[in-house]
């Protein structure tokens, strides 16, 4: 099972096993991880599970969607490098993830 390490806004890193087809925000979620709000539940409709992908792990995911771009144009402290961590399918190469959760999710 990968394991995806999340950098919460406190600093505090927090690795965890991911299954595979499951999302990034689902990993944060099950395991009970703050700053993933995930108020939609993971329908790419508010931006409230935005995080920061380490830029050798970002080719791991498919291309960004025109919806989570245009949710992620207004989201707070959005960079180059942000994603809605529930568009983030994990598989098998996911494993050694680091993502960073955006400190404006609350």
């Amino acid at each position: 099972m990968p394991m995806v390490t999340y950098v919460l806004p406190d600093d505090s890193e927090h690795a965890v096993d991911v299954p595979c087809g499951q999302t990034i925000m689902d990993g944060s979620v099950r395991n009970n991880l703050p700053g993933i709000v995930a108020e939609c539940g993971g329908s790419c409709s508010c931006a409230t599970c935005h995080v920061y992908v380490d830029p050798d792990s970002q080719e791991l995911f498919d291309e960004m969607t025109d919806e989570e771009r245009e949710l992620l144009e207004f989201a707070d402290g959005a960079q180059a490098n942000s994603r809605l961590s529930c568009q983030l399918i994990v598989t098998a190469e996911c494993d050694g993830v680091r993502v960073t959760v955006s400190a404006a999710n609350g």
